[in-house]
């Protein structure tokens, strides 16, 4: 029988470096606290105007070192994710139950990318439908796999402005996060990035919002603009739909 050690957080993204802009500090943070943590990504990022599926595959894994991950996969549904809802859920119950992980992180509900909300949305609904034990899975060896639901999901902040139900401290760990950002050197404008990495293309011939100079100065001002919610000098902003509880109110920064 296939065994996997269960993880504290999985984060699922539409593409591979969505977790890593709105949740890398959070993941990065809890790993330097000895939780487990991994990411799936639902596609390859095939569409995306910079870069193609095997160098953003390439990336993705210099990004799971960076943030410390024990698990990081791809479930290779297609981008733009067209393809049958069913056959969506059902890889995202199969990875649920595969990881067993306490909390989920997913896309924002609602974004400039019309992916985000999708797979937002599909990763609430499998959280649930994973807990129904009727709904049958199994292993990539044919194991059948037991029900899991998390306790938590959370929605990160992504391209749009969310409220955010709760913002993470993330103060210290925001090296490690924008060295995860920076592995993407197709995506995102890194200087020096084509020096014994990936070759980047010509950023005046392949422009896109996420590749010019500012793109990484929003993403900072959004960390400053969260850690300013709570008080401290960065932080991530997650979104819940449903009340979030306390034992009692000392964990309250």
């Amino acid at each position: 029988m296939t065994e996997y050690a269960p993880l504290d957080i999985l984060a699922f993204g539409a593409h591979p470096d969505d977790v890593e802009l709105s949740a890398g500090g959070t993941l990065v943070k809890a790993a330097e606290q000895g939780k487990r943590t991994g990411i799936v990504d639902l596609t390859r990022g095939e569409l995306g105007t910079r870069g193609s599926a095997e160098t953003r595959a390439v990336e993705a894994a210099a990004a799971a070192e960076a943030l410390g991950l024990v698990v990081r996969d791809n479930l290779g549904l297609k981008d733009g994710m067209p393809e049958d809802e069913e056959k969506a859920i059902l890889a995202l119950i199969t990875a649920i139950r595969k990881h067993r992980p306490r909390t989920v992180l997913a896309n924002a509900l609602y974004d400039r990318h019309t992916d985000h909300g999708r797979a937002a949305e599909l990763v609430h609904r499998a959280c649930f439908l994973a807990g129904l034990a009727r709904i049958e899975t199994s292993e990539s060896d044919g194991t059948a796999q037991n029900a899991h639901r998390p306790l938590h999901l959370l929605h990160y902040v992504q391209d749009r402005f969310r409220e955010p139900s709760i913002v993470v401290d993330i103060t210290g760990a925001e090296v490690k996060k924008y060295a995860a950002i920076a592995c993407y050197s197709t995506q995102f404008h890194v200087p020096g990035a084509a020096e014994g990495r990936i070759e980047v293309p010509s950023a005046s011939d392949l422009a896109t919002p996420i590749s010019t100079p500012d793109f990484m100065a929003v993403v900072r001002g959004r960390d400053i603009t969260m850690g300013r919610y709570i008080g401290v000098a960065s932080g991530e902003g997650f979104e819940s739909r449903t009340p979030l509880g306390l034992s009692d109110l000392s964990g309250l920064i």
